[in-house]
């Protein structure tokens, strides 16, 4: 079991550091827009937070999500890994956590917002009925219609020991 989780920067680590590592990071304001938790907001402490999420199974995984994929920036997984909690979840050997992201409660308002405008058009695409003929145009989909034209961009990369594919 160790050998398997040898890769996962969860291994080992206790919630009391994980949380005092992003609090010391970010900041409790920046943890509340970012995970929508009560325990970053209403008189946030270190052992408030840690009892809620000893308690609480599904804020502790949103909360060791966060800190696989925002702060220690490791290449997102599979559709089978992400059924698997965080700390189940493996990482090929070789791949190390890059530098946190930086992150505003602005920039977590933009973020919010384009997720929730693009989840209300792809609502809007997948209810309307298609009707496509001689009198409707055809529209493109997303992925067509946002293609870059330039020719000059490099390849993505092949190598299969690169997971962010660059």
């Amino acid at each position: 079991m160790i050998e398997l989780q040898q890769n996962n920067p969860l291994h080992g680590l206790k919630s009391e550091t994980m949380v005092s590592e992003l609090v010391d990071f970010y900041d409790w304001k920046i943890l509340y827009a970012a995970l929508r938790l009560e325990c970053f907001n209403n008189n946030p402490s270190l052992e408030s937070c840690l009892k809620f999420l000893k308690k609480t199974e599904w804020a502790r995984e949103r909360v060791e999500s966060f800190y696989l994929y925002r702060f220690k920036s490791m290449p997102k997984g599979s559709a089978a890994q992400f059924e698997l909690k965080p700390r189940e979840r493996g990482f090929a050997d070789g791949i190390v956590p890059r530098k946190p992201q930086e992150l505003t409660v602005e920039l977590i308002a933009e973020m919010r917002e384009k997720a929730t405008a693009d989840y209300e058009e792809m609502k809007q695409n997948n209810s309307r009925p298609k009707q496509y003929g001689k009198d409707k145009p055809r529209v493109q989909d997303n992925y067509a219609q946002n293609k870059r034209s330039d020719k000059n961009r490099p390849a993505p990369s092949q190598d299969p020991s690169n997971p962010w594919g660059k």
